[in-house]
């Protein structure tokens, strides 16, 4: 096709230019360039986070599994192709490489994990502020926590905070990390993503708001009186609708289609040598005082070998020589490895949640050299009962709850896939050797925190060799080496077995058979283990395994508790969002389950604690608490779904008409830099015109379209891509006669079809307005030489027609189309700044209704203030005794000078908070329309032929 300069500088500015908040398109630019296929219920909870620029930020809630994470890439990925690109991370630990990947995989986001050893290490290179590294920031809590002071320092454009419930209890003063975030992000946008915003008191929502905006509600007090106290649930529901969105699941299901999960348990019966070896560790692990367990440390290293006796032998050596280590340092008065524990977790590449409650040991007083004696002797006794054992009992289990899982898989049509989870990294390698001496050489794979055992190496050089130089390879050999294990997975292996650290992040919808070789006590865990296949996406029912240990009464309820209690293996979603939410702290919980372990010795005792256990979690779980959620939560709107078919017709229409603009402004810009193929949009770069971006095959993105091996995908925010945009943005455009050839246009418009002939002059001017954000209005003015001004529509069918330049025009604009120019354009400044007029309306309404709010916690002590004094009076009416009705009348005179030093206080606090709050709307007023200007991209004849 044929274009001019004027038509690609056009499509370039249609396609960049920054649109206004209440834009129903503003998610044009990160929907087009997003690898996954986007629900219309992400749709618009993504335009809900962008629709108030005046909003200090919102909280996404959607139930569990319907993709936060997606909603809140949409967002950043709309920031970053808006030029915002100081964007951060914060989320628990465990799944800051799940962010990663997921930005990375699905949107080409650019990130970084910063720790402690990546920050230090980032300083060393030279880095002044690794926080300024022209990527994504993603951080733990703990972390931000840490690094107070130079997050503040930062002008963030959007912080995301996920499973934001941890911050519940942010307005108390006790909440350190609340506070200290409420500090460092002041001021700056936020986006909060939890699936339980809501789990015991109504006080927790009010937590939250405080995170997100000190304004949207009063003080604790205020709060408390109003909507706890009170009840007034209708006026707290509307002000909460102003920042919180949540869809249910019931609510979807037409676009988001779940399959079943399935409950398989499969008994084994530990032989004598293992439940020998159990009950001596146990009665070891009981005890009070041990030099191998410092006092500080001794519940955890309680945990940390639990998990491994119920995993493995041989990880239970690995851990009793570790242990005997230490102690003959001790002995022979070494200094001791204070992160020993620390390390020792991380090394078996168990659940890294368990560091947060790692302690500092502290030296002992005095050393008893023969108790250590005795203590080591008594270990090497459990290490060599250890090494007896050639193979667990519950191997063999093992073999058997492959081989019926994939009979199940047989029967539903499913590939031969199991993925297999333990909580040991020495579990992992021995059940590899295990199940490779039995009929599975060449189809199992470990996966884990490193992969970087020969095996894995090995897969990973092969996969490098085969996409070297297109998109597959990110450069990060972290993240390279696990996608490079999860295709053999995907395409070669039969069984992969992952570590803990390695269960986060990764997508196996292809696979439905899921093992807990090991199965954590808690159950977030789990579920999150289930959620790695059970998942949008997944054709087939999954099944998930558990092992039943027939001599082991605690280990038999943990797994009652999870199934019956958390609804974890069976049904269509899994596990329930009430009882998941009140185990905020899984660690927390698992530290109960293993109190019950270590003080419970007969079955009746274990049956008793446990009992006592689920007794408390339905204590938590109250019925008027989750009817108080579904009123305050759930959006009745019949209109639903009707609304969620339109977000997403409009969304595709408009993501082709990016795609074609997109590929036309390519064509004409790269033109001599390359060969295209119109047929598959894909083009050869044969010579880069930039550093950044190789040679090679290039292939513009497509939904559910997989891009051939050796070939980079063309994105909008592709460094081609953006080269492309500012270069089709700044082309000179004189004014010239433009001849548009609608014969050539292939389809049948009648409204152009009315125009062949016709000819007259076009115009399009930037409209930049800087008010409540930056915004960018292109306002097209066109009419024919009789006088018709054209619609507006039918200029942007005609920018898209055929068309050459014919010759330069000298000849001067008609007065008629220079006022028309200038009268479309204020149309579009008065337009532009209604809307932002909405925005200030309802940024002055919660300002108003803060002011309220403040108010009321004063009034209500002047009310109590005034009760009392009634009460006293009554009683003094009443007095048996002239001394009793003495004493009531100074208390009286003491409560009216309370009441008048209160009603004062009443005065000045209302003339407090109005100045403030008048000063708050002066300061929006002077930003509603701080400036505006116009810049003419062109001016041109036209004619249609």
């Amino acid at each position: 096709m044929l274009y001019t300069n004027h038509q690609i500088k056009y499509f370039a500015w249609e396609i960049t230019k920054k649109r206004s908040a209440s834009d129903v398109d503003r998610l044009s630019q990160s929907l087009f360039d997003a690898q996954v296929d986007v629900n219309p219920h992400q749709i618009e909870a993504a335009l809900f986070a962008l629709n108030n620029p005046l909003s200090k930020g919102v909280v996404l809630a959607d139930e569990v599994g319907l993709g936060k994470t997606i909603e809140s890439a949409l967002v950043l990925c709309q920031y970053w192709a808006e030029r915002r690109r100081n964007l951060l991370i914060i989320c628990p630990a465990s799944l800051r490489k799940q962010w990663a990947q997921e930005l990375q995989d699905k949107f080409n986001l650019p990130t970084q994990v910063l720790d402690l050893k990546t920050w230090n290490m980032a300083r060393k290179d030279g880095v002044y502020d690794p926080f300024k590294n022209g990527k994504i920031s993603i951080i733990s809590y703990p972390f931000a926590n840490r690094m107070e002071h130079a997050l503040a320092q930062i002008p963030w454009d959007l912080v995301v905070i996920d499973e934001a419930h941890k911050l519940r209890n942010a307005h108390r003063s006790t909440n350190k990390i609340g506070n200290s975030l409420k500090r460092s992000l002041m001021g700056k946008k936020k986006l909060l993503l939890t699936a339980t915003p809501l789990q015991n008191t109504l006080m927790e929502l009010y937590g939250l708001s405080t995170i997100i905006d000190e304004h949207l509600f009063g003080d604790e007090k205020a709060f408390r009186s109003r909507y706890v106290v009170d009840g007034d649930i209708q006026s707290l529901k509307k002000r909460i609708q102003q920042f919180m969105q949540r869809t249910l699941r019931k609510d979807v299901l037409e676009y988001v289609p779940y399959t079943n999960r399935h409950a398989l348990t499969v008994p084994f019966k530990p032989t004598d040598d293992e439940q020998s070896l159990y009950d001596s560790i146990s009665e070891y692990l009981q005890r009070d005082v041990s030099y191998a367990f410092p006092q500080q440390q001794k519940h955890l290293i309680s945990i940390v070998l639990r998990k491994l006796l119920a995993s493995s032998t041989p990880a239970v050596i690995a851990t009793l020589e570790a242990i005997k280590l230490r102690l003959q340092k001790m002995l022979e008065q070494q200094t001791l490895d204070e992160d020993w524990l620390s390390n020792f977790i991380v090394d078996e590449d168990m659940d890294e949640d368990l560091l947060d409650d790692v302690e500092y040991e502290s030296d002992h007083e005095k050393i008893d050299t023969s108790l250590i004696k005795s203590e080591i002797a008594e270990l090497e006794r459990y290490i060599e009962q250890a090494y007896k054992i050639k193979d667990d009992s519950k191997t063999f289990a093992l073999l058997s709850a492959i081989e019926q899982g994939f009979a199940r898989m047989f029967e539903m049509g499913a590939k031969r896939k199991a993925v297999i989870f333990t909580e040991s990294k020495r579990t992992q390698e021995y059940l590899i050797a295990f199940l490779e001496a039995r009929g599975y050489n060449g189809k199992v794979i470990g996966f884990n925190g490193s992969n970087t055992s020969a095996t894995n190496t090995g897969i990973y050089q092969k996969w490098l060799g085969k996409y070297m130089g297109s998109h597959h390879v990110t450069g990060s050999p972290a993240i390279d080496r696990r996608t490079a294990l999860i295709d053999f997975f995907k395409n070669d292996a039969e069984i992969l077995i992952a570590t803990e650290a390695a269960a986060e992040g990764v997508n196996l919808q292809f696979c439905s058979l899921v093992i807990n070789y090991d199965l954590p006590w808690n159950p977030q865990r789990v579920e999150q283990r289930i959620g790695r296949c059970h998942r949008y996406g997944q054709e087939f029912d999954v099944v998930v395994v558990n092992f039943l240990n027939e001599r082991n009464e605690a280990d038999q309820r943990v797994l009652e508790l999870l199934k019956d209690k958390f609804q974890l293996f069976d049904g269509v979603f899994g596990a329930s969002n009430d009882i998941l939410g009140t185990v905020e702290s899984g660690i927390n919980f698992e530290k109960r389950i293993s109190e019950i372990y270590d003080q419970c010795r007969s079955p009746e005792e274990i049956e008793q604690s446990f009992k006592q256990l689920r007794d408390e979690l339905e204590e938590q779980i109250n019925e008027k608490m989750k009817r108080t959620q579904a009123l305050l939560l759930e959006h009745f709107d019949a209109d639903i779904h009707d609304l969620l078919k339109v977000q997403k017709e409009r969304a595709e229409l408009q993501l082709d008409k990016i795609s074609r603009l997109f590929w036309q402004s390519t064509k004409y810009i790269l033109g001599k830099f390359a060969k295209f193929h119109d047929h598959n949009l894909s083009f050869d770069l044969t010579k880069s015109p930039i550093l950044n971006a190789p040679s090679g095959k290039y292939q513009l993105i497509r939904k559910g379209e997989r891009i051939p091996e050796n070939t980079f995908i063309y994105r909008l925010t592709h460094p081609l891509g953006e080269f492309v945009l500012d270069n089709a943005k700044g082309l000179p455009t004189p004014k010239q006669l433009i001849q548009f050839d609608y014969s050539q246009y292939g389809q049948k418009v009648s409204l152009l079809d009315q125009l062949k002939g016709q000819h007259g002059w076009l115009s399009i001017t930037v409209l930049r307005l800087d008010s409540f954000q930056e915004e960018e209005h292109l306002v097209i003015t066109a009419m024919t030489e009789a006088g018709k001004v054209l619609d507006v529509d039918l200029c942007e069918r005609l920018l898209q027609v055929n068309a050459t330049v014919l010759q330069d025009v000298t000849e001067s604009i008609p007065e008629i189309f220079q006022a028309n120019i200038e009268k479309q354009y204020q149309v579009a400044l008065n337009h532009a700044l209604e809307l932002n007029d909405d925005f200030f309306k309802k940024e002055r309404d919660k300002l108003e209704q803060w002011a309220e709010d403040s108010l009321l916690a004063v009034e209500k002590m002047l009310e109590d203030i005034k009760l009392k004094i009634s009460s006293l009076k009554r009683e003094s009416r009443k007095a048996s005794d002239i001394e009793t009705e003495k004493q009531l009348q100074e208390e009286i005179k003491e409560a009216e000078k309370e009441k008048r030093r209160m009603r004062q206080q009443v005065f000045d606090v209302e003339d407090e908070i109005a100045d403030k709050r008048d000063a708050m709307i002066d300061a929006l007023e002077q930003r509603l329309h701080r400036s505006s200007k116009a810049e003419n991209l062109f001016i041109v004849q036209w004619k249609v032929v």
